[in-house]
């Protein structure tokens, strides 16, 4: 294990440094196992974090560069501390992006979606993600789409 294996890793999935290094060891070096590692466990964390209350959060706009597609969405999470974060804001704009591209019906369609930028990810799997890097409870609260 080198800590340019470590680095690597941690720019691809921002988790703690120590986390990685037991996925690495787990995976006997090997970076692709040990980010499958990470997946599944970040999966895990997800589970035992959705039962949280999310009290706190933003609300995000996009408006796409034609003008003729709007979207507003409430994005929560538990404390105000995160939904100051520059991560969780990134969270809500990509989601939003989404929504406006997507046209998603409702939450759940919204989290069944194959994520615009990653086709491999749903949604659901990107929020989970965010949800293992900054170790909240994250939920999307609702979203408008508006169009021309």
């Amino acid at each position: 294990m080198n800590i340019n294996d470590i680095k690597r890793i941690r720019d691809i999935t921002g988790i703690s440094i120590d986390a990685i290094r037991q996925a690495l060891l787990k995976a006997d070096g090997k970076i692709e196992d040990a980010l499958n590692i990470l997946k599944k466990s970040g999966a895990m964390v997800s589970v035992k974090k959705s039962a949280r209350e999310t009290g706190e959060g933003l609300i995000f706009s996009y408006v796409h560069s034609t003008g003729k597609i709007g979207v507003l969405l409430k994005l929560f999470c538990e404390t105000d501390f995160v939904a100051r974060n520059d991560q969780f804001k990134n969270l809500g704009h990509e989601l939003a992006m989404h929504i406006a591209a997507m046209s998603p019906q409702n939450i759940e369609e919204l989290l069944a979606q194959s994520y615009i930028r990653d086709q491999d990810f749903t949604v659901a799997d990107l929020v989970k993600s965010y949800i293992s890097k900054l170790g909240e409870n994250i939920r999307v609260g609702g979203f408008y789409r508006l169009s021309l």
